[in-house]
């Protein structure tokens, strides 16, 4: 074949090679034609004139959404509401798997500040006879509930469920007199007969 003569070959070169002018096939054009109109029509459906019903914004998708995300909400706040006007009436758990969990939640997130052991580091020894928030079971689950946001505890409420708190408050009452190595002092200075309950 005479290269000088094909018609297909380009006049500019570079390093010896020289640009062949071959024709994309028709079929692969007007796919990528189709493929910029359909972007333009997908841009203005949805983004746009935010028309179809699962648009982001504006959509009936996210209005359902929406509702759902409302309607949980509402049903959680009833649930949380139930929960703590019975604090009063609860009492620990002897089930042995809830005070199992209790005890995996108490060393993940309360053993940071109370010890593995419940004896007390920056948190309240746990196992002795004095309670600052008071002494009765619900006033455990009571603290664990609402936190001591005053002294850096979280409010827990926000972050585990009711049984969660319940499991943990139930493993903590099995802590009450034990004798830790070297525990923490009390910091309130009247013992659990006499200390007054938040529910009394």
């Amino acid at each position: 074949m005479n290269e000088e003569k094909d018609p297909l070959l380009l006049q500019h070169e570079m390093d010896g090679i020289r640009e062949l002018d071959n024709q994309l096939p028709r079929w692969w054009v007007w796919l990528f034609n189709l493929s910029i109109v359909f972007a333009a029509g997908y841009l203005a459906y949805y983004h746009v004139l935010k028309a179809s019903a699962f648009a982001q914004e504006g959509g009936v998708a996210a209005f359902e959404y929406k509702a759902e995300m409302q309607r949980g909400t509402e049903l959680k706040s009833a649930a949380m509401g139930k929960f703590e006007a019975g604090i009063p009436n609860l009492t620990p758990s002897q089930d042995p798997i809830l005070l199992n969990n209790g005890k995996q939640i108490f060393l993940t997130s309360c053993a940071p500040c109370h010890r593995s052991d419940g004896g007390g580091l920056v948190g309240p020894n746990l196992c002795d006879e004095y309670w600052i928030h008071g002494s009765n079971f619900a006033d455990t689950v009571t603290t664990i509930w609402n936190g001591v946001p005053a002294k850096g505890m979280i409010t827990w409420k926000n972050y585990l469920n009711p049984d969660q708190i319940k499991s943990v408050a139930s493993y903590i009452h099995t802590l009450r007199g034990t004798h830790p190595p070297n525990p923490k002092p009390p910091e309130n200075q009247t013992p659990v007969s006499t200390a007054p309950s938040q529910f009394e």
